[in-house]
């Protein structure tokens, strides 16, 4: 007999046409998980990595730990059982008759089952009365119905004898489960027309010990997953502790503390990437200490020329008053040249007084003198002090007060105002309100394009295309929040004055430049009168107020600039250091060009 196992018998499980599936589902949950892993910190990743690597070493050992354990063990059991079990079939079965009776067959299955390999035992022969006759040695266990059908029939089967094929009956086995405990059932057709015997052994002590051994992987595979993790903790912190450093060293690098350095210990890549931070911070302290060097010079170079120029254009501009007075009696050859000195003159004494105010702001040492102004008083002064009373409209409130410097507005107005009316045109519109809520930040410069008129104006104007006032000038507009406000007393909120001339704007080219010193829009005009300076002093007074000014062009022609100032400036005034107001006064014209 030879051992073969039956056919159609499930000796293990084998993967199911649902694989693809699955294989599918894992990798997309593996692009999930690194999804995720790419939004947590670093040492979180190097834990999960390690870890991941760990598990999949440790399971894939004792996974092939287990699978050839269990082979060994189930083979081992098997070919012992079997071996018996044929040999104690042959041995049996030779002393039997032909056709033996029952209890013969019962005595022959009883001596077959007390064997060393425990198992239960199932004869079925045919007496000499030609009737069935079936031997068990546990009725419970092993019948012939519980014999698997495709067991029965391999075992009944004669296969042809030839030179490959010796015997026409042969040894089948199946491993199976009965009442979920698992057992290895075989049966073989004595060759010759003897009995066919059956035998089921219980592979639950086998079942136990791989249990046991699959116990003792896991329990292996998460104390190798826990010491990974530790592994991995440390590493991180190894690896991390100088890049932790590094980042520190970089923010403390990049508000400002060039001093900072790092301790490099060590010959590996970090410690090359902290000498490289080491050298680049060396050369960036050093550049800026240059640049700072130059910066310093350079605004006392300013400020000492500018200080050295006041004296002797004292004395040029009393000449030239002087000049400016006789120039009718002066011979009408010489009176151009004459007008001309006294214009240059002028010119040249703002450009100083302008330089002076710009290193002070510069410097840091520009500081708000606060009084209560009321605004369309101030306004309507600057408008009078230089005699724009006839060319400007004026549309104000009186008792508006807010809490400001007033010579630093007077600064601000004069500047809008007077570049109005030099590149606008006719007529030049102020208008004063006020917005509830604080509308104005430490603004930077602001550049817009044309917009709608009341997006480009703010939220308290309104179109001006008919020529006439702003919406709310007059009667059967909306109520201003300036309007019937206690005079004498700063008001909440924000100040907001507009300037708007009807000329043909500002070309868009120079909308974001207005504000930059010295900036002039046409390089044809390099000796107009202003210096370029206007614009930019009123700003810098705009943010030391806490306010900003906007320029826009609106889309029925005409720029507009827009001033807004906090309703009370004192949290921003140092009052320690306000005792005086700081010499030097730009205060005539404008100085801004398009």
């Amino acid at each position: 007999m030879r051992e073969r196992s039956a056919s159609g018998a499930t000796e293990e499980d084998t993967a199911g046409g649902g694989a693809p599936a699955g294989g599918r589902r894992a990798l997309r949950l593996l692009r999930r998980a690194s999804g995720l892993l790419r939004w947590t910190s670093l040492r979180l990743r190097l834990v999960v990595v390690f870890a991941l690597v760990a598990l999949t070493a440790a399971v894939s050992a004792s996974g092939i730990a287990y699978w050839l354990n269990r082979n060994t063990v189930l083979d081992r059991t098997q070919n012992a059982v079997l071996n018996d079990f044929r040999k104690a079939l042959e041995d049996s079965t030779r002393s039997l008759p032909l056709r033996p009776r029952c209890a013969e067959l019962q005595d022959a299955a009883r001596q077959m089952a007390a064997g060393p390999q425990n198992y239960a035992v199932l004869l079925i022969g045919v007496d000499s009365k030609g009737k069935d006759c079936a031997a068990t040695t546990d009725k419970d266990l092993l019948t012939l119905t519980t014999v698997p059908a495709s067991l029965r029939t391999a075992v009944n089967e004669a296969r042809p004898v030839d030179e490959s094929n010796r015997y026409a009956h042969h040894l089948y086995w199946q491993r199976r489960e009965v009442q979920d405990a698992p057992y290895l059932v075989a049966g073989a057709k004595v060759t010759g027309g003897g009995p066919t015997g059956y035998m089921i052994k219980s592979l639950a002590t086998e079942q136990q010990d791989l249990n046991s051994l699959a116990w003792s992987l896991g329990i292996a595979t998460a104390l190798a997953l826990v010491g990974s993790a530790l592994l991995a903790q440390a590493a991180a912190t190894t690896v991390l502790r100088p890049v932790q450093r590094l980042g520190h060293a970089a923010r403390q690098l990049g508000e400002g503390r060039l001093d900072t350095r790092l301790r490099v210990t060590g010959t590996d890549e970090l410690a090359d990437l902290s000498r490289t931070f080491n050298r680049t911070a060396e050369r960036l302290e050093q550049r800026v200490e240059e640049l700072s060097g130059r910066e310093a010079a350079s605004r006392r170079f300013v400020a000492d020329m500018s200080h050295e120029l006041r004296t002797p254009l004292t004395a040029i501009t009393a000449v030239s008053e002087v000049l400016e007075e006789e120039a009718e009696s002066l011979d009408p050859m010489i009176a151009p040249a004459v007008q001309l000195v006294v214009s240059e003159t002028r010119r040249l004494n703002d450009l100083v007084e302008n330089l002076m105010e710009v290193t002070r702001f510069d410097a840091g040492t520009a500081r708000l003198v606060l009084d209560d102004v009321d605004v369309a008083d101030q306004v309507t002064a600057c408008i009078d002090a230089r005699a724009w009373l006839d060319a400007v409209d004026l549309d104000a409130d009186r008792g508006i007060v807010a809490r400001l410097d007033p010579r630093r507005l007077d600064v601000i107005l004069a500047n809008l105002i007077g570049n109005a009316l030099k590149h606008g045109g006719s007529p030049v519109r102020v208008s004063v309100r006020t917005e509830a809520a604080a509308g104005a930040g430490a603004g930077g410069r602001t550049g817009s394009t044309a917009l709608g008129a009341a997006d480009a104006a703010g939220p308290s104007a309104g179109p001006e295309a008919d020529g006439g006032p702003q919406a709310g000038a007059g009667d059967g507009g909306p109520e201003r929040p300036g309007r019937g406000a206690e005079a004498g007393r700063p008001q909440g909120g924000t100040l907001v004055i507009r300037v708007r001339d009807h000329g043909p704007g500002i070309p868009e080219e120079v909308l974001p430049h207005v504000f930059d010193r010295f900036y002039k829009a046409s390089a044809s005009r390099p000796r107009s009168e202003g210096s370029g300076l206007g614009l930019s002093i009123a700003l810098e007074n705009a943010h030391i107020h806490g306010g900003e000014i906007t320029a826009a062009n609106l889309p029925e022609g005409g720029a507009v600039f827009t001033l807004r100032l906090p309703m009370d400036a004192s949290p921003l005034a140092d009052g320690d250091r306000e005792h005086g107001r700081d010499d030097g006064v730009a205060d005539e014209g404008t100085e801004g060009d398009r």
